[in-house]
């Protein structure tokens, strides 16, 4: 049967020519097409056609793990702890704190002057709850109705990881000042626990601390008492002293959980949360 003219030219449209030589393209070979303007990904040699959108699923994957790559550090910030506000003094205090001690209670250190009660320093006293817990039982056993003095007694007596954070709130305040507050409630604890005097066990509380420091509002001192019966002081993040001596640790936690604590009320807050660890 006879070409037509029709058929000639719908042939031609199928076929390409290779200019240089002249020998048509096998029209089942299909081109390389970009596709969203990317080149075929090759796999084992082999040219991948994305054309069935598998390209759209890969390259959000990519794109997040660009993003992880790029995301800083810093994001991965530590989980926020709670506050416990002292409610005199609106000074604030981490329930936990690094090292694990937990905030027992707070309170406030007032001291007369010209017959004023003025407010020195807010504070938070912090105890190694898990030591405590099982001083608590195998000393006493079952928890009490209400917090007794052999429970505040066990606690001073004992070595158990403690901190008081005090943070001042009195404008003014030198260590000096602070010093010799320390000297007379320690000398008058170490009196009430011995019945004698160690005046020279008192002064090394606040050590080598300059007394022409001045200590502003916001100003933090930190008094640890550490495993082995050490007594450890800080005055805004610097160590200023470390003493060895079971009686020094005993008179300073006397201080707030002892017969005439500096806060009542923080006391009481103490013994609570001693029951709550039977």
């Amino acid at each position: 049967m006879a070409t037509t003219m029709e058929e000639v030219i719908a042939k031609a449209e199928t076929v390409e020519i290779e200019p240089k030589t002249g020998v048509a393209i096998n029209p089942e070979t299909p081109r390389e097409e970009k596709v969203n303007g990317a080149d075929p990904k090759i796999t084992n040699g082999n040219k991948k056609d994305y054309s069935n959108g598998e390209k759209a699923t890969e390259e959000p994957k990519n794109a997040t793990v660009e993003e992880d790559k790029q995301m800083p550090k810093d994001e991965a910030k530590k989980e926020e702890v709670p506050v416990e506000t002292e409610p005199k003094t609106g000074v604030s205090f981490p329930v936990k704190l690094d090292d694990g001690k937990q905030l027992n209670a707070v309170g406030l250190r007032k001291k007369s002057m010209l017959g004023l009660g003025i407010k020195i320093y807010g504070f938070g006293v912090y105890a190694a709850n898990e030591k405590l817990k099982d001083l608590l039982r195998s000393k006493i056993g079952k928890a009490p109705a209400k917090p007794t003095k052999e429970m505040y007694q066990l606690v001073i007596d004992s070595d158990a990881g403690m901190l008081v954070r005090m943070v001042i709130v009195f404008s003014n305040l030198t260590i000096s000042m602070v010093r010799k507050n320390f000297d007379e409630g320690l000398g008058a604890s170490i009196k009430k626990l011995t019945g004698g005097k160690n005046d020279e066990l008192t002064k090394k509380i606040m050590g080598e601390a300059s007394d022409d420091i001045k200590l502003t509002p916001g100003s933090v001192i930190e008094i640890s008492r550490l495993p082995g019966y050490v007594l450890q002081t800080k005055v805004m993040g610097e160590v200023v002293s470390m003493v060895e001596s079971e009686l020094l640790c005993r008179a300073y936690i006397y201080l707030y959980l002892g017969d005439d604590p500096f806060d009542k009320e923080a006391k009481e807050k103490f013994g609570m949360s001693l029951l709550s660890l039977f």
